[in-house]
């Protein structure tokens, strides 16, 4: 079967693009008309295509470029194209796929953490928490040893008045050391109670609210049941 060219995979993401969908999308910052659920089909269709993912990633149309993030390698980028690319991609959804499909699975990606921590823009750190999280919570045995109480004054220190996305991130980060963690839960919970960051988020029933306390509570409880 011959690979699907630029243009071809162009229209069909313009014929599955739905006004309605654009709307809901656009009230929450994402700039495409595509059905994600649609829109995976289509990469499951198309198969990783490294080449072609390049090729829709420089189009800078969203539905594109989240459709690059599903069908590239990520192990095929090097440092400088991920960096240049949390940096083109504004979008809600771009960026967490961004972040979450591809940066996660780099092997630049400890190197990107340490060199965004301290990037004047925010989408940029907040890639940089985000890849904390992800230490804390699944790759404990790379943190240093005094990594997490100095993680933790600077979350105490900045998140209050840290930018939504970069608060976000901090929060989750918060939230991760206390659920992961036993030894550093109380002060975790403490910061949160302190700093009250998200407590009056909208959280839908049945669902666990990001505020930090809250949210190490009921993961905790979870854990212990089992």
């Amino acid at each position: 079967m011959t690979a699907p060219a630029l243009a071809e995979v162009q229209a069909e993401l313009a014929a599955l693009d739905d006004p309605q969908t654009r709307a809901a999308n656009e009230r929450r910052g994402d700039t495409h008309g595509v059905n994600l659920a649609q829109l995976r089909a289509l990469a499951k269709r198309v198969k990783t295509n490294h080449e072609l993912a390049l090729e829709l990633w420089a189009t800078d149309d969203t539905a594109a470029r989240l459709l690059a993030i599903l069908i590239c390698r990520p192990k095929a980028f090097t440092a400088a194209q991920l960096d240049a690319m949390m940096r083109e991609e504004p979008t809600p959804k771009g960026h967490d796929w961004l972040v979450n499909y591809v940066v996660k699975k780099s092997p630049h990606a400890e190197a990107l953490r340490l060199a965004w921590l301290d990037d004047p823009d925010p989408l940029v750190v907040s890639a940089a928490w985000a890849l904390n999280a992800e230490r804390v919570a699944k790759r404990p045995e790379s943190l240093e040893p005094d990594e997490l109480p100095v993680m933790l004054a600077t979350i105490e220190a900045e998140m209050q008045g840290a930018p939504d996305k970069v608060q976000w991130e901090m929060n989750t980060s918060l939230a991760m050391i206390g659920i992961n963690h036993p030894a550093y839960r109380a002060r975790a919970i403490d910061i949160g109670e302190r700093l009250e960051v998200l407590k009056d988020y909208p959280t839908p029933p049945n669902c666990t609210s990001p505020f930090a306390p809250i949210w190490i509570g009921e993961m905790v409880r979870r854990q212990t049941a089992k």
